[in-house]
C-alpha cells in the first residue's frame, strides 16, 4: 500500500484585456461617499487629531522662544 501519485489540475484566474468596467462601484459617487465616512466617524477623528495638533503647535512655539533667545 504504497502512496500513488494524484494528479492536480493548475486553476489560473485571470481578468480578460477586453472587460473594460473592473472595479466600476469603486468610484461611483466618491465624494459622497467619503463625505459619509466623515461624518459617521467626525468624534474619532477629533480625538486624534485634537492632540496631534497641540503637540505641534506647542513645539512651535518653544522653537520660536529659543530663536527669539
Amino acid at each position: 500500500m504504497g502512496k500513488q501519485p494524484v494528479r492536480m489540475k493548475a486553476v489560473v484566474y485571470a481578468l480578460s484585456p477586453f472587460q473594460q468596467k473592473v472595479m466600476p462601484g469603486l468610484w461611483k459617487d466618491l465624494p459622497g461617499k467619503i463625505s459619509h465616512k466623515i461624518s459617521d466617524s467626525w468624534l474619532n477623528a477629533t480625538l486624534l487629531l485634537t492632540p496631534l495638533i497641540g503637540t505641534y503647535s506647542s513645539n512651535l512655539d518653544m522653537f520660536n522662544f529659543v530663536i527669539e533667545e
